[in-house]
């Protein structure tokens, strides 16, 4: 097993907005991606601190989820309107899931881009770890 370097709180914030503030700061679906590609990140419920998923960012069009002891789903990504949006092969609608990903007191945050539903994840790691997926696609 392979141990991924892991990026939390300032240096997470640093990677992604130099000069980054401890208030809270959007940032765009682009330098979400500049820092994500190539990582996997773990995501955990702002309220209730609960684990949500991992996410392993393939490229800037593609990445993996897992939900804890669930099987991986591929999603294609998408940044229409400042947004970061994931269309998933295992989504029976077929419309995407999109967040607005910002900063907030050092924490690298997203929030459902829904009025509805105003759930906050936090990306509480970020680390070179792969999720081991079967079937990877290759683009």
């Amino acid at each position: 097993m392979t141990t991924g370097r892991v990026l939390r709180g300032g240096a997470l914030c640093a990677a992604l907005l130099p000069g980054w503030a401890s208030a809270q700061t959007m940032i765009t679906p682009e330098a979400f991606l500049d820092a994500a590609v190539g990582k996997t990140l773990t995501f955990y419920e702002i309220r209730s601190g609960g684990l949500v998923g991992t996410e392993q960012f393939l490229n800037r069009r593609m990445s993996v989820w897992r939900e804890e002891g669930q099987g991986c789903v591929y999603g294609q990504i998408t940044t229409p309107n400042g947004q970061l949006c994931f269309l998933y092969d295992n989504d029976p609608d077929g419309i995407p899931v999109c967040w607005w990903p910002f900063l907030h007191e050092g924490r690298l945050m997203v929030r459902l881009a829904s009025f509805v539903d105003s759930e906050i994840q936090e990306v509480r790691s970020m680390t070179d770890r792969g999720l081991d997926c079967p079937n990877a696609p290759l683009s």
